[in-house]
């Protein structure tokens, strides 16, 4: 038995074939939907990035007592158990953060890593002058803004590019080992997170005017720039998007030509999406946490199920990937894992109702009907607590002065008896600005009018766990309690009309879709089944989108 794992970061669910997206090149996610089941109702967990991973690792939600951060030593690790259990495992990956100071637990818990440089302002190359970089709508320039300069010089050609080196190094191991049994190797690209640097092989796919400064690296917030610099952004990630499609295409080929499909068990996946102008939003984490960024694409095949071609409507997520790897190996499933091995066989349901969120953020539930998104019930957002023996951030350690008043806390139940130091928590946004949320995604799947309904509230509420008074108190800000159905409607993006007449050669590509500008301050939202595709918020009454998606000549 072997397994592979193909992940990407940023992975747009609502911009791939298989869930709707038919303006973009990704004719190898198509055909990997024909060879696998995919999942229409696959939610995030822990976000962003790191506390992802730390779910894939662990089976379990982080959010709820750590910001980003390293394995933990009370943390299970499923590549470990695999390789305590006789599982060889290997890494392959460009991600930058695994070898920064809140990452740098991770990779370790492989028998082998391979890892390649150069992506997001990865501190590689290193040059004392200052790189040549041209007009920039990028309003946020730290230090890795100035390196991202100085490393795409080291990527003139595809062949050099990290993604490009990663799948390289996977399809090598898939090569050397083909006739070996029990090994899982996870061929893990930072692609298509910002920012959107490809070649212009993939640019070429998607022809467009434009004569304004680069940009292909939005800061995370509201939108600004003109219509013509937003379509700009959308078809540099698509570009990248489709450089993603066709390595996913040379695993697919490895996996015929070396006959793998027969005994190895297949996923690829993401760890959440990203805004591209999405109701007047870039990137996420300063937002709501809305279904464009946690309604994933997963896609799997299991050998032992031998199904194909089907679409699973089960609630699954993030946390459950830990515990169906284990489950394929016959490797016991620790107590500590709150997720379970994935329906592949047949129409399973998983869980009532799935939670995700950001530390700090809101806490958010879903039973794939509703989404309610929890606010804090004061500006303070607190209390807010840290709960840790791993005391770092993204790219540093905690200051002498956060662990100043840091107090040992009693242990949880998932932490082996172990008690964690507690420091007082720090956020990258507030959400009491956007109070408590409630969506009905049947009749909004856009996310765009909230609702009141306090029978569901309650029920969330219940599902989510029990909140002390000072932490779920409702916000002055939250829904009113009252009979009136909905508040004001979250802002619409503008939608962009691609060029009128298309170069001949790239007819056959299809564009990003028309519609009629929406002002901001609308009270009628579009509704549909192109605004559900667009919205990546497809109901499961409607499956696949695609079939009600206009084509764009």
């Amino acid at each position: 038995m072997k397994a592979i794992m193909v992940m990407f970061d940023s992975l747009n669910r609502h911009m791939l074939p298989p869930y709707g997206g038919d303006w973009t090149h990704a004719p190898n996610f198509a055909r990997l939907a024909e060879r696998t089941v995919a999942f229409d109702n696959a939610y995030a967990g822990s976000m962003p990035c790191m506390p992802a991973r730390r779910e894939i690792h662990t089976g379990r939600y982080n959010f709820l007592h750590r910001s980003w951060g390293p394995l933990e030593p009370f943390d299970d690790s499923m590549p470990e158990l695999l390789k305590q259990n006789g599982v060889y495992t290997h890494l392959v990956s460009d991600h930058p953060h695994y070898w920064e100071d809140g990452g740098a637990t991770y990779h370790g818990r492989y028998n082998t890593w391979e890892f390649f440089r150069g992506q997001e302002g990865d501190p590689w190359k290193g040059h004392v002058a200052d790189p040549p970089i041209p007009e920039n709508l990028k309003r946020l320039r730290s230090e890795g803004f100035r390196q991202d300069w100085v490393n795409r010089a080291y990527m003139p050609t595809e062949d050099h590019h990290p993604q490009s080196l990663t799948f390289d190094a996977g399809l090598e191991f898939l090569h050397t080992n083909r006739a070996e049994d029990r090994w899982f190797v996870q061929i893990e690209t930072f692609d298509p997170h910002e920012p959107f640097f490809s070649h212009q092989q993939y640019k070429g796919l998607y022809p467009h005017d434009y004569s304004g400064p680069h940009f292909d690296w939005p800061d995370y917030a509201r939108v600004t720039q003109t219509d013509d610099q937003v379509e700009h952004a959308r078809y540099e990630y698509a570009a990248l998007l489709s450089m993603c499609d066709r390595s996913l295409g040379r695993v697919l080929d490895a996996m015929d030509e070396l006959g793998l499909w027969d005994d190895t068990l297949l996923i690829v996946n993401t760890d959440h999406g990203l805004l591209l102008g999405e109701k007047g939003w870039w990137g996420k984490s300063v937002q709501p946490w809305y279904n464009e960024l946690v309604r994933l694409p997963l896609f799997v095949w299991d050998p032992r199920a031998q199904v194909a071609g089907e679409h699973r409507q089960a609630l699954v997520q993030t946390i459950d990937l830990a515990p169906t790897l284990l489950d394929y190996f016959d490797v016991d499933v620790p107590a500590d894992m709150q997720g379970a091995p994935l329906p592949v066989a047949d129409e399973t349901a998983v869980r009532e109702a799935g939670l995700f969120g950001i530390h700090g953020g809101h806490v958010n539930i879903t039973d794939g009907r509703h989404v309610y998104m929890r606010a804090p019930a004061t500006p303070q957002n607190a209390p807010l607590e840290e709960h840790t023996l791993m005391p770092t951030h993204m790219r540093g350690r905690f200051s002498p002065s956060e662990v100043a008043d840091a107090t040992l806390a009693e242990p949880f139940t998932f932490t082996k008896g172990v008690p964690t130091l507690r420091t007082r928590g720090r956020t990258f946004f507030n959400p009491y600005q956007h109070g408590t949320l409630l969506f009905h995604l049947a009749s909004d799947p856009e996310q765009r009018t909230p609702i009141v309904d306090d029978a569901v509230e309650t029920w969330s509420r219940s599902r989510a766990g029990s909140c002390p008074p000072q932490a779920c108190a409702r916000s002055p800000k939250s829904l009113p309690r009252s009979d009136t159905t909905s508040r004001a409607p979250v802002p619409s993006s503008p939608r962009y009309t691609p060029p009128a007449s298309p170069a001949p050669a790239q007819k056959e590509v299809s564009r990003w879709p028309t519609l009629p500008a929406i002002p901001p301050d609308s009270t009628r939202p579009p509704k549909g089944p192109w605004s559900r595709a667009v919205g990546g918020s497809c109901p499961s009454s409607v499956a696949p989108c695609s079939s009600t998606v206009p084509k764009v000549a």
